[in-house]
């Protein structure tokens, strides 16, 4: 597989921002579709597409597979939902300008985040994944190619894409890669989670996301802090996607609104941690 994607490297900077985005768009419209068409649709499915049914303002959605099952195999969708705590996560499956504007507003806000990134974005932003880790955040694996790992039964061929990410990071920063793990496009299975554990990862879902993934048709402000705000709770993963110019060029007053409400900015390794 790396073989394949780097005889295209004089193309990729047009084909592989499409073929990342495109992977983008089908697994997270499914998980959108789950949220948006099947409200009441809770605790159904322990694999799949992952989904969350938004019940009341202000408190954590239940997600298709319980918080207490998910703990068992090191997986996550929410922290502790008593405390008034948001971690923050970026899913970078390509670099387009944004996540600079967004590290900034981090920075500014001493809000630690943590990054999963494919093989493509650590590739070709080794400077950009060097500040991510000079100013404390934690980058974590989405794996080298961006596939449904539901679909992948073997440990071999699950570690083989988990593994070219760490050593691309090695490469890069001279340490060992931090073991998170978020599944592309919120695809998964039991099983998956289990190989990921046998790994030492502890696996990342989301409570709060929402449509920022189209780099043609982003939300407006107003639509953005329409579905973040209201749906913000203790204890929230919020997933954004570092592609997205209206998350840069909204984040910085976003955190400024969160921190209004109330909430502190944690990191996943505390969380991990406190559980632990």
């Amino acid at each position: 597989m790396l073989t394949r994607f780097k005889s295209f490297r004089p193309f990729r900077p047009i084909l592989l921002p499409l073929l990342f985005a495109g992977a983008f768009f089908f697994g997270h419209l499914t998980g959108f579709i789950v949220e948006q068409v099947f409200p009441a649709a809770a605790e159904t499915s322990s694999e799949g597409n992952w989904g969350l049914s938004f019940q009341e303002e202000g408190e954590a959605p239940i997600g298709n597979a319980k918080a207490e099952d998910l703990k068992e195999l090191n997986a996550y969708y929410t922290g502790d939902t008593g405390k008034q705590i948001i971690y923050l996560t970026f899913d970078a499956g390509y670099e387009n300008g944004n996540t600079g504007a967004l590290l900034d507003a981090l920075k500014k806000h001493h809000a630690p985040a943590t990054f999963f990134v494919v093989g493509n974005f650590i590739e070709d932003n080794p400077d950009l994944i060097k500040r991510m880790v000079k100013e404390g955040h934690t980058v974590g694996n989405h794996t080298y190619s961006h596939p449904d790992m539901s679909q992948i039964s073997t440990k071999e061929s699950f570690e083989t894409e988990l593994g070219k990410v760490e050593l691309l990071y090695q490469e890069i920063t001279g340490k060992e890669m931090t073991k998170f793990y978020r599944p592309p496009q919120g695809k998964y299975s039991q099983e998956n989670l289990k190989m990921a554990q046998e790994l030492g990862y502890h696996t990342f879902f989301w409570s709060l996301a929402y449509v920022d993934w189209y780099e043609e048709e982003q939300p407006s402000r107003e639509e953005a802090f329409d579905k973040l705000l209201p749906r913000i709770h203790p204890g929230a993963i919020v997933l954004l996607h570092s592609t997205s110019s209206t998350n840069a060029g909204i984040l910085d007053e976003l955190l400024t609104r969160w921190e209004k409400m109330g909430y502190e900015f944690g990191d996943l390794n505390d969380l991990v941690a406190e559980e632990g």
